[in-house]
């Protein structure tokens, strides 16, 4: 098995949602959105009905019965309490924070360790890049 074959499984797609805006027509259309923004390795806008806007990490979701029951939790950016917001407060979701894997895959470090390598420096190894960046 290669890296290729890792990082690809049949019936996934990778969303390129950095900048996106998720407006919710519909019930379904809502739960599609923030079951994409649970899955976003970046920071989330919920826009609310009553026109305020919660920015920061969406980490959890509990879907209840209904968008009544069903609640989103999120870690503000300016703080490090986590929020409820029911679905039935939120009118969409924007994809504002910066996608901290977008374009880092393991074929790409291996190239870049590759690349470091053929070059003759030393005292490399395949860590991480820093998410400060």
């Amino acid at each position: 098995m290669n890296a290729d074959e890792l990082e690809v499984f049949e019936g996934f797609e990778k969303d390129d949602l950095q900048g996106r805006i998720w407006r919710a027509a519909t019930p379904e259309d809502l739960r599609e959105g923030l079951e994409k923004a649970f899955g976003y390795r970046g920071d989330v806008t919920l826009e609310l009905k009553d026109g305020r806007r919660l920015e920061g990490y969406l980490f959890d979701r509990r879907e209840g019965g209904s968008l009544e029951t069903s609640v989103a939790r999120l870690i503000p950016k300016d703080r490090r309490e986590k929020v409820e917001v029911r679905y039935s407060e939120i009118a969409g979701v924007a994809f504002s924070g910066r996608d901290t894997a977008a374009g880092k895959s393991w074929e790409a470090w291996v190239g870049k360790y590759n690349e470091k390598k053929a070059k003759g420096e030393t005292g490399i190894a395949l860590e991480p890049e820093s998410l400060d960046d």
